[in-house]
């Protein structure tokens, strides 16, 4: 094999095969939440960083909002769709795509977390309706979103842990990632003590946790870090949102490099709310924070 380096990528050559390795930094952006016509080729994509595309949300429920047993259904906006999810990645060879799964609520039906009568036909159905959902939508891996859970949900961390276990063994998926946010840590923190062997990076929800100043953010860093593998989670942000705004979120960022942090990537929610704001700040936080991993990469 030969390998060549393009600005900060390196191209793997085989015979028949280009893969492109980057230097580890990634961008994770959730997208079709809203159901607003939002679509990929909206988004600045840089070829130096990995640019995850997080497609919200696959739901193990009916369109009432009733559970399915582990049978999952896309219900990201429909623009999102199996070709032009394989339009971006031919055009991008560094852009992957995930299925965020769960999230907050399904129309008015707010969704959470139910034991399985049968763990096992669970695991099984989930496992076989993803991996239809994935081969249809040319997906590289699942992000994990359940939001609310029952008082008693020791069955979440078993469930979800051998689910993502079975989807890599069996080369399903090449990426899994969490998405706690305050309230949910227990259970999160229960699946990756458990599973975290099989996680790829933990999507803290930190636009919750009611962190305004950088101060803030580093000492809700520190605590997160604890809580998790550090080199896996990332800092996030929410586009005009909750949290803490505008450039104080940069700026955050480097308070975390001054204490030591390795910012590994960022992630951001969402795609949509960059789309429909006005013309002069569309898409200001994705090319901002690109910038900020790369010129990291090059230090």
């Amino acid at each position: 094999m030969a390998m060549v380096k393009t600005g900060f990528c390196f191209y793997v050559m085989a015979t028949v095969l280009l893969v492109q390795l980057c230097d580890g930094k990634v961008l994770m952006e959730y997208i079709g939440a809203t159901g607003k016509p939002v679509t990929f080729d909206e988004v600045p994509i840089e070829d130096g960083i990995d640019f995850h595309f997080i497609l919200s949300f696959a739901i193990d429920a009916d369109a009432s909002g009733t559970p399915q047993n582990g049978v999952f259904t896309p219900y990201w906006s429909p623009g999102l769709t199996a070709a032009s999810v394989a339009a971006v990645k031919s055009k991008h060879p560094n852009v992957k795509a995930l299925a965020s799964l769960s999230g907050w609520s399904l129309g008015s039906t707010t969704l959470r977390w139910y034991k399985p009568e049968n763990s096992q036909i669970w695991i099984s159905n989930a496992f076989t309706s993803l991996k239809s959902i994935i081969k249809t939508y040319h997906l590289d891996g699942i992000d994990i979103d359940y939001e609310n859970f029952p008082k008693h949900n020791e069955s979440f961390s078993y469930c979800i842990g051998e689910l993502i276990t079975y989807l890599k063994n069996q080369s399903v998926i090449s990426v899994a990632t969490i998405s706690p946010y305050r309230l949910t840590t227990i259970p999160y923190v229960q699946l990756f003590d458990a599973y975290g062997d099989v996680i790829d990076y933990v999507n803290h929800q930190f636009y919750t946790d009611k962190v305004r100043n950088t101060e803030a953010y580093l000492e809700d860093f520190r605590l997160r870090t604890a809580e998790f593998d550090g080199a896996k989670v990332l800092p996030s942000y929410e586009i005009d949102g909750r949290g803490i705004q505008g450039d104080s979120f940069f700026d955050a960022l480097r308070v975390l490099v001054e204490n030591g942090f390795e910012i590994n990537g960022i992630m951001l929610y969402s795609a949509d709310a960059s789309a429909f704001t006005n013309s002069t700040s569309r898409f200001y936080y994705e090319k901002r924070s690109q910038e900020f991993l790369l010129n990291s990469t090059m230090s």
